[in-house]
């Protein structure tokens, strides 16, 4: 009767906690997704040269020596304000932020719009369908 017992006793697996899910979470490589490669791919030219004249701009250095005192500075600041290079500078800061949706989030998203898009010019067109037959019942 013991051995029948234990034969049929459930062997119950221990579910994991919350936080050995995040260990396990964080210890797993995160994913690199293929459109950070592809735009890392195609800026590694573009890297390359503005290192390449950052190098051979080096000896010209001296041309920057007025920007290092109080008025060049204040110079300087009007033409970052007149140029908008703070604008630049920023919006670039914020697309590297930016985290972009992978190919199936991008199919639901414009399916959602374009069945949005019909249903509300389905909606416009019956309205004005049904609005220009009481006008002209009414008109007439």
């Amino acid at each position: 009767m013991a051995a029948e017992k234990q034969k049929k006793r459930r062997v119950i697996k221990k579910s994991k906690t919350v936080r050995e899910k995040r260990e396990k979470a964080a210890d797993a490589k995160p994913k690199q997704r293929r459109v950070r490669q592809a735009a890392d791919k195609a800026n590694r030219p573009i890297k390359a040269t503005g290192r390449g004249v950052a190098k051979a701009a080096r000896p010209f250095g001296f041309a920057l020596k007025p920007f290092r005192t109080r008025p060049g500075r204040l110079v300087g600041k009007v033409l970052y304000k007149v140029l908008f290079i703070g604008y630049f500078v920023n919006s670039w800061r914020e697309l590297r932020q930016v985290e972009w949706p992978n190919r199936r989030e991008t199919l639901k998203l414009t399916l959602a719009v374009f069945v949005f898009a019909i249903s509300f010019a389905l909606m416009i067109a019956i309205l004005d369908f049904g609005l220009d037959k009481v006008f002209k019942q009414l008109l007439i």
